[in-house]
């Protein structure tokens, strides 16, 4: 160690946030152990550096006492006195024991030491930018493939993507620019691991923030979505502004701005939905592009049976059911579909105009007892 060292480590804290402080006390602790290994000396040692010269010593700690029977823990009065003449049975005395060729040991440790110190705070920076960045978007490029995982350049570091978070009807190759969802952060003994996904709900929301500015500033929201990644996606949205269609919004001119981003998710089918407060009127548009003649609702177990003409039935369902299997992720509601015979058949109507009937004179009797209140 010399006054140059001790520079340097002051340099490191500058410029990269290492405290020097930091790096004397873990290569304080090394060189207990390096000693202990190559001089076969298993004293209780004691190593201090000095933070300002960077001068080294070896200490080993002995207990003083009157006879000694552990030569390597403990030292006798009169040999303890020859270093202070003031010490007294019970005290512990520091005796040097630092040896003439461990100077080169020492350089060596403490290269090591302060490597690795480096690589620790450089993935520490790396964890905490991406951790921040958690749950938004970002742009990389297809860096390797291997063993069905997808790893993405990153700058100072790369993303994966495990088959879970990818889309099989996507075909990946080296060299493709992608967007991608930061689903996940995690920070491991070999540094940050950024989860990057192409089949999370979130990427097509961060989409829509990105090419829709009514979206970005607020005046449009989405209020729900549910995706089928690689097929289709159903977006619910609703518009602050009454003078602001949330629909025309985000289609754009001439579709513009949805046809980006079906672009950049290869194709995938995209329902832009009005959101309605009223959950008759939402389930009907999260039907689209059905038309519904009818929604009866079992509030209590937030369940809807959907009347559609018999020949709207197919689309209402979907091919393979997705469309009213998408229709209940976006509302949270259980929608069971039924044509009109049906409908009538199990006698629905009648069922919805008794629940009519029923709601409304419930709100009657809520009034007079609010007015009784009053």
């Amino acid at each position: 160690m010399n006054t140059e060292f001790m520079q340097a480590l002051k340099d490191l804290q500058r410029e990269k946030g290492i405290s020097s402080d930091s790096i004397i006390d873990a290569l304080e602790k090394a060189l207990a152990k390096s000693y202990e290994k190559n001089y076969n000396d298993h004293q209780n040692v004691k190593i201090n550096i000095d933070p300002e010269t960077g001068k080294l010593d070896i200490f080993a700690e002995k207990l003083i006492v009157d006879s000694v029977e552990e030569p390597i823990i403990e030292i006798s009065l009169n040999d303890a006195r020859k270093i202070n003449a003031n010490y007294q049975i019970g005290e512990t005395v520091l005796q040097s024991v630092t040896p003439h060729d461990f100077g080169r040991i020492a350089a060596q440790t403490a290269r090591n030491i302060v490597l690795q110190k480096i690589k620790d705070a450089e993935r520490a920076i790396i964890f905490s930018e991406f951790e921040d960045r958690e749950h938004e978007i970002i742009t990389g490029i297809i860096q390797r493939m291997d063993r069905n995982y997808i790893y993405i350049e990153l700058g100072k570091t790369e993303g994966m993507i495990p088959p879970s978070e990818q889309v099989s009807t996507e075909s990946y190759r080296v060299g493709d620019r992608l967007k991608l969802y930061i689903s996940e952060v995690k920070n491991t003994a070999k540094g940050a691991q950024v989860i990057l996904s192409r089949n999370n709900p979130g990427l097509v929301v961060r989409l829509f923030e990105l090419e829709i500015p009514e979206i970005s500033d607020g005046v449009v929201e989405i209020f729900s979505i549910a995706r089928e990644a690689g097929s289709r996606t159903k977006i619910a949205v609703f518009s602050k502004d009454e003078n602001v269609d949330p629909v025309g919004a985000c289609v754009g001119f001439k579709g513009t701005r949805v046809k980006a981003i079906v672009t950049e998710l290869r194709g995938e089918k995209i329902d832009i939905i009005i959101w309605d407060k009223n959950i008759k009127t939402f389930i009907k548009n999260s039907l689209s592009p059905a038309n519904i003649v009818d929604v009866i609702i079992d509030e209590e177990n937030k369940s809807a049976v959907v009347v559609a003409q018999e020949e709207q039935l197919s689309l209402a369902i979907g091919k393979e059911g997705q469309n009213a299997r998408l229709a209940a992720k976006l509302t949270g509601w259980k929608i069971d579909i039924k044509d009109e015979h049906e409908a009538k058949a199990l006698n629905l109507k009648d069922k919805m105009i008794e629940k009519n009937i029923f709601d409304s004179r419930a709100e009657e009797i809520e009034t007079v007892e609010d007015s009784i209140d009053d």
